[in-house]
């Protein structure tokens, strides 16, 4: 099965912030390269933070699988977004999981679980 990683499990898998279970399920997707949307990596990057922590998340971002916004998640967006009430960034992430045939992780269920044809999972459910 594949995976895309949502910015909130990609720092607190960063900083070994999920229970037991859920690093050893991230552990394996990581092993194997994770792939993450544009915008999580713009998520991720985007924070102020010490020359330590960001060289961490800038090593991750670069051995990811960094998947673009094109014509086919831009449309599966557009759709979603008049379909539902959700924002911007979620609609992008849960396109390109569509798209692309992605399972997405995420702790925020909440901010997907209307979304027709996409599957999620909470790694802090493992």
């Amino acid at each position: 099965m594949n995976y895309l990683l949502n910015s909130n499990v990609i720092v607190a898998y960063l900083d070994n912030k999920l229970p037991p279970r859920g690093m050893d399920f991230l552990s394996d997707i990581v092993d194997r390269i994770p792939n993450i949307s544009v915008i999580s990596q713009i998520e991720v990057l985007r924070y102020n933070t010490t020359s330590d922590v960001m060289k961490i998340l800038s090593d991750f971002i670069d051995c990811s699988v960094i998947l673009p916004l094109d014509t086919k998640v831009v449309k599966s967006t557009i759709s979603l977004c008049r379909q539902s009430k959700i924002k911007l960034p979620d609609a992008i992430i849960a396109a390109t999981s569509i798209v692309y045939n992605f399972t997405l992780l995420t702790r925020n269920v909440d901010d997907f679980k209307n979304i027709h044809g996409l599957i999620y999972e909470n790694p802090w459910d493992k």
